[in-house]
């Protein structure tokens, strides 16, 4: 058989030699085509799209599938992941931009469906952790897609919607909250056809119409407030576009809610904004939903209208909406003017818990977009993306400290850096006992950053204005080294005292057994984080000056595997000189051994470079390796370990090395050269590679502050667990704000249980532990022999075999409270 007659040639000068038009050959004589390391050239991944799974005969694997796009610089093919696969996509270890090489695939038919095929990848495995093919390819969308001979009529092959024929949309890859696809409509709509308002009613009259027979006459009305996007699909739910989200609309006679249903979401969400203006027709009535969120509307002063709200259907009957473009607006309609609640820092402590307001302020710290796993969500299986921001307003010392959740606008989400100014509407004051209040998203929650403000109603608030005369009294420079991305952050602390009741375990930390703590571990995805409890003792601690080193080796990706954490690498010898200069006052009344434990000195860095410049840093770091070792042996790593450890570790069934201390742990500098760099080490990777994202490199590796492996002993002493215990050292750590800062000894114990260094250093340039400092907390280690304990642990997935697990606080059992 001819390739002509196998695979759809669609441009005539492409090169003859392609790997997937080469397999794609292959599949039909074969059910299941297994490709040898010689024949399985690499190929790049262009894009990983996530559906709703078909409903299968047996058990189902998983809540979703994937659709991946890989290139091998001649075609494209959008394949599916076999199910068994899926784990990698859950835990980032197959993503966009990387090689890998398919070593076993298959094609599919649709038995239902004519001229309907797929090619199906089996068993894949990385080639490359940043791809080779794709910087030679300065458009993916533009190579060809490769089709089967006689599939090339397929309208679905060649769309932006998923493999499995059933499903009509593609979800987004981390959550459900955000659009995702070329369906999502944005921009201003058609020129306004002609508009009779001469019969438009008022909402005042929708609630007595309700039960009555009634012919709905139009509205018009004004947004004041817009949700974020609902995703309702499930299996059996026969509902193509399941998608749903509500507004707040008023007129002259006051306010009530209005839901837009299933496929109109795509079409008119992105359009449907705060301040717009909607001319409805062929709407209906129902009675309000109780049990959903709403927003805080006292400050409109205006009637709320609660027990009926507009629906918007796309048939039965088909609602027509028109978005009013806003030289159309006349004023003698009448429609009130959109109010905020913009509050100061200063006065947040006077505002009672669970109040909503709005607020705006400078940039100062962003934290990594994490995940969370939906509460009370069984199948499909749902995760909320969210991330920690800091701002200041110049009315207190004090930031905002704030928890963004994902608001379905990931374009200004994952925008937010340092050095802009940000807007959140209807946020909800969370009062915190012994440390600052925070502020948390709701579910009608919007933001709003530099290059995104104008023509939002807010501008010509006094409160936005009198910010913005502030931010000119500011100096770049200056407020750039308090700035921050990145790393590890949770807020609030953890109580004084840990907690446990019986009857009520809301808000509380799970106290897990160490034999649960594994398959917490496995059972962690990407960027999710969980905070758990565990009891036992701390039988290890050795201090450490590095992160762990990352094997950038290829993987098999046909199973899972779990890796022991690689030994710790050293700082440089400039920043261990800089550290060994500065001073602290010692607050430990005991003496220091003289003697240290030795730990084998550090294998050389074996950074992977991509360019000139890399490899020649590398060249000159290897050249300093005599030197190093030398340093080694005088700024050792200390260590401790329990008179009984020794044999107990003989006698424990399991000890789990997962954890540690890594790049991604530990917040960077803000700066403006670095700044796309930063925003894609802090973000979730990307469903689509784009020649943009692939010029911001990630940020170089760069040494972090000192800190401690500790492993805790389970309280049945048959499962050890290492954790990370990263001090706060400095005043302008983000983790130092909110901290209860009373003082105390700098003991083990004391530093395990405050989380800080007594005192913090107020500037960034004594930011790290000396080696006399490590080496006075650690004598004191002797004090935790023998002592029951409860560790709050912090776990998130970083991606691939990456696990962080760090200590937030250490109880001793005379601090737990039992209800």
């Amino acid at each position: 058989m001819e390739s002509s007659s196998c695979c759809s040639s669609m441009v005539a000068d492409l090169p003859q030699e392609s790997f997937l038009q080469r397999t794609l050959e292959r599949l039909p004589s074969t059910q299941s085509l297994k490709l040898t390391a010689e024949e399985a050239a690499p190929v790049a991944v262009v894009a990983i799209q996530r559906y709703l799974s078909e409903p299968t005969e047996g058990q189902q694997l998983d809540s979703y599938s994937y659709d991946v796009t890989i290139t091998d610089g001649v075609w494209r093919a959008k394949c599916f992941l076999h199910p068994s696969l899926n784990h990698l996509v859950h835990r980032n270890t197959l993503r966009t931009g990387t090689d890998v090489s398919v070593r076993q695939c298959s094609f599919v038919y649709n038995e239902r469906r004519l001229g309907h095929g797929y090619i199906c990848i089996e068993k894949v495995e990385s080639s490359a952790e940043t791809s080779s093919l794709l910087p030679r390819i300065n458009n993916p969308s533009s190579l060809p897609m490769l089709v089967k001979h006689g599939m090339e009529r397929s309208v679905l092959l060649q769309s932006d919607v998923p493999l499995q024929v059933s499903r009509k949309h593609y979800l987004s890859l981390w959550n459900n909250d955000d659009p995702e696809g070329d369906m999502w409509i944005s921009g201003s709509a058609s020129p306004d056809p002609v508009l009779d308002v001469s019969k438009v009613t008022l909402l005042s009259s929708l609630e007595s119409s309700f039960r009555a027979s009634w012919k709905p006459l139009p509205l018009l009305v004004k947004i004041i407030h817009k949700s974020r996007l609902r995703y309702y699909g499930k299996f059996g739910l026969k509902i193509d576009y399941p998608f749903q989200t509500y507004f707040e609309v008023a007129d002259q006679s006051g306010t009530m809610s209005l839901v837009l249903w299933n496929e109109l979401c795509p079409e008119y969400y992105l359009r449907m904004n705060v301040g717009a203006v909607l001319y409805l027709q062929n709407y209906t009535l129902k009675q309000s939903y109780s049990n959903r969120s709403r927003p805080q509307m006292d400050h409109h002063r205006m009637k709320n209208f609660t027990s009926v709200e507009i629906c918007l259907n796309p048939r039965n009957p088909a609602a027509v909406i028109t978005v009013v473009s806003p030289k159309s607006i006349l004023p003698q309609w009448g429609l009130p003017e959109v109010s905020y609640q913009f509050t100061a820092r200063s006065e947040l402590e006077k505002i009672s818990n669970g109040s909503a307001c709005d607020v705006i302020g400078l940039v100062t710290f962003v934290g990594r977009v994490e995940r969370v796993r939906s509460k009370g969500n069984k199948a499909p299986e749902k995760y909320w993306t969210y991330r920690w921001v800091h701002s200041v307003d110049g009315t207190s010392d004090r930031p905002f400290i704030l928890e963004l959740f994902s608001s379905s606008q990931p374009e200004i989400f994952n925008q937010i850096c340092p050095m802009t100014y940000l807007v959140c509407t209807q946020m909800r004051v969370c009062q915190v006992e012994g440390s600052l209040p925070y502020l948390t998203s709701s579910c009608e929650t919007e933001i709003f950053i530099t290059g995104y403000h104008k023509g939002q109603p807010y501008v010509s608030d006094p409160r936005v204005k009198s910010f913005i005369q502030w931010t000119k009294t500011l100096k770049d420079n200056v407020v750039l080294q308090k700035t921050a991305v990145g790393g590890h952050y949770c807020y609030p602390p953890p109580p004084r005292r840990f907690s446990q009741s019986a009857t009520d375990t809301s808000g509380q930390v799970p106290l897990v057994a160490a034999s649960d703590l594994k398959r917490e571990l496995e059972s962690l995805q990407y960027r999710e984080h969980k905070k758990l409890a565990i009891q036992g003792e701390i039988t290890a601690i050795r201090y450490r000056n590095d992160p762990k080193k990352v094997s950038n080796e290829p993987q098999d990706y046909s199973s899972d595997t779990h890796k022991d954490p690689a030994d710790c690498l050293m700082s440089p010898s400039s920043d261990r000189s800089k550290a060994n200069t500065r001073k602290r006052t010692n607050q430990l009344s005991k003496a220091v051994p003289s003697s240290l434990n030795c730990a084998s000195s550090p294998t050389k860095r074996r950074l992977k470079y991509k360019n000139t410049k890399e490899r020649e840093e590398q060249e000159e770091e290897e050249s300093a390796s005599a030197y190093e070792q030398q340093e080694c042996q005088d700024s050792v790593a200390s260590s401790w370990e329990s008179s009984s450890w020794s044999k107990q570790r003989e006698e424990i069934s399991e000890h789990l090395r997962h954890g540690g201390l890594h790049q991604d742990s530990v917040s960077r500098r803000f700066t403006f050269d670095e700044k796309s760099a930063l925003l894609r080490w802090s973000n979730l990777q990307p469903t689509r590679w784009t020649p943009q994202a692939a010029a911001a490199a990630a940020p170089p590796h760069t040494p972090s502050p000192g800190h401690y492996q500790l492993t805790i002993l389970g309280i049945n002493k048959q499962i050890a667990v290492d954790a990370a215990f990263l001090p706060v050292v400095r005043a302008d750590d983000p983790r130092a704000v909110g901290l209860s800062q009373d003082p105390h000894d700098n003991s083990m114990l004391s530093c395990l249980s405050s989380g800080f260094l007594c005192p913090l250093h107020s500037t960034a340039g004594d930011g790290e532990l000396t080696p006399r400092e490590s080496e006075e907390i650690l004598a004191t280690a002797r004090g935790l022999e023998n002592t029951h304990v409860v560790c709050v642990l912090e776990l998130c997935q970083l991606g691939g075999d990456k696990v962080e697990i760090l200590i937030d606080k250490v109880y001793r059992v005379m601090d737990v409270t039992l209800d």
